[in-house]
């Protein structure tokens, strides 16, 4: 039983695209990860309080249709984006090298990747609440445990 959900959680895929659809692109199995991240470039870039992303492993993400913009918002960061309308699609840094992390409000189906936490609550606005439930990290999980409720 184990094995045929495994099996068929890599067949799942998840379809997105920019505003004006000439950007497409599909991750396939389940994400590494979602989150909600606060901190100041991806405030920045999104031009919102916060973003959420959800991260696929190159391997499981492939760009379809028009090929997107790149932007290097900062040393070994790529950001690419729709030249044609604008929208922001994703985030390559050599820090998670290997992995592709896409906007997932560009996502056909946002709902199909719920954030599991809030990254960088250290750069979080002051007026932003996240009594979500959701555990919250001052930077990443990788760079110690969650914060007290």
């Amino acid at each position: 039983m184990m094995v045929a959900v495994m099996l068929n959680e890599e067949h799942v895929s998840y379809d997105g695209g920019c505003q004006c659809s000439a950007v497409r692109f599909r991750g396939t199995g389940t994400p590494k990860w979602t989150a909600h991240c606060h901190c100041k470039d991806c405030r920045k870039s999104s031009a919102a309080p916060f973003t959420t992303y959800a991260s696929f492993a190159n391997e499981n993400f492939q760009w379809i249709g028009a090929a997107p913009a790149v932007y290097a918002s900062s040393l070994n960061v790529t950001r690419r984006f729709c030249g044609n309308c604008g929208t922001s699609m994703s985030y390559e840094s050599d820090r998670w090298a290997g992995e592709t992390h896409i906007f997932v409000a560009t996502l056909d189906d946002p709902e199909a990747l719920p954030p599991r936490l809030h990254a960088y609550v250290v750069d979080q606005l002051s007026w932003v609440r996240t009594d979500d439930g959701l555990r919250r990290y001052h930077q990443t999980v990788a760079e110690g445990g969650p914060l007290p409720k």
